[in-house]
């Protein structure tokens, strides 16, 4: 009876639903973890609270539930690069070219303090069906400035819900919650939103973790851009919001694929062309952003065209 009080909370319908506090949600996310519960119960539990929308104080609780169960490292200078956990369809990676580039980067501009890249993946969550980071980053040979973190090893009590979140096939507080989970304490951020509702969840949720977090409307909600794009930041508790073009950048990266293999994403990065490059120079400009190393990607992007 204990777990049903949440399921009856936001499942009774709309004249009596109402929204957990931050300590209920962070308590029924636990059982959840735990397996306290009936795996029905989680899974009717985590529907329900889909279909509600979850609020603010219940993705901070569905997070700091999280947070008790993530094993960290201290790897503080550098960015966490917040990829959705669904992957990919109709464009490659880029973030393992991102590493040599860095190093050249940072070995012409001594005077730039230099920083790692973190990337989090695991088992394919609901509800795409894509090629997801575990499987690239798995599949390349990183830079030494560049860290892979298997959500197996540093979160294993969400990595094994997979296959519960597989019988639901929907997105879940879980799909929102998962982007940053930090776990090697680094100091800035990047992840995405398709919604500019989402970013003020984003920085509510995650922001208070790092130093600096950027939000950007990237490629199939992943942090890569390969068109025209938006970011928000927040200064001095406001949201700004810019707007970028890659024809500002001269980049004409017109190519899109229909369910992209792992193979084609293996191919693009073994051998990119010179628009993939011009792109991942643009990523690594946001990323010099994020981590307050420049005052603007625009003098990032122009800084990395000699590298």
């Amino acid at each position: 009876m204990s777990f049903f009080k949440y399921i009856k909370a936001i499942g009774t319908g709309p004249k009596s639903n109402r929204d957990l506090t931050f300590e209920e949600s962070k308590e029924a996310i636990e059982i959840i973890l735990e397996k306290d519960c009936e795996s029905e119960q989680a899974a009717a539990f985590l529907m329900l609270l889909r279909v509600k929308l979850e609020s603010n104080d219940e993705l901070k609780g569905s997070f700091e539930a999280l947070n008790k169960h993530i094993k960290r490292v201290e790897l503080p200078e550098s960015v966490e690069l917040g990829f959705a956990y669904d992957g990919k369809t109709n464009q490659p990676y880029l973030f393992p070219l991102y590493g040599k580039i860095l190093q050249e980067f940072f070995e012409k501009n001594s005077e730039i303090k230099p920083f790692d890249l973190v990337v989090s993946g695991d088992f394919l969550q609901p509800s795409k069906k894509g090629v997801t980071v575990k499987d690239v980053a798995t599949a390349c040979n990183l830079e030494s400035n560049t860290h892979f973190f298997d959500r197996v090893n540093f979160c294993k009590k969400l990595s094994d819900l997979t296959s519960l979140r597989e019988k639901l096939y929907m997105r879940t507080v879980f799909n929102t919650v998962e982007k940053l989970l930090n776990p090697a304490n680094s100091k800035y951020a990047i992840t995405s939103s398709f919604h500019k509702p989402y970013v003020r969840k984003y920085l509510d949720i995650f922001a208070s973790s790092y130093d600096n977090m950027l939000v950007v409307k990237g490629n199939e909600g992943t942090v890569e851009v390969f068109n025209d794009f938006k970011y928000w930041t927040e200064v001095e508790g406001e949201i700004q919001e810019r707007l970028l073009r890659l024809a500002d950048f001269g980049i004409n990266y017109t190519k899109e694929y229909e369910n992209i293999t792992l193979e084609e994403c293996l191919e693009v990065i073994n051998n990119p062309s010179d628009e993939i490059l011009k792109l991942v120079k643009l990523n690594l400009a946001i990323l010099l952003f994020t981590a307050n190393r420049v005052e603007s990607i625009e003098t990032a992007y122009s800084m990395l065209g000699e590298c």
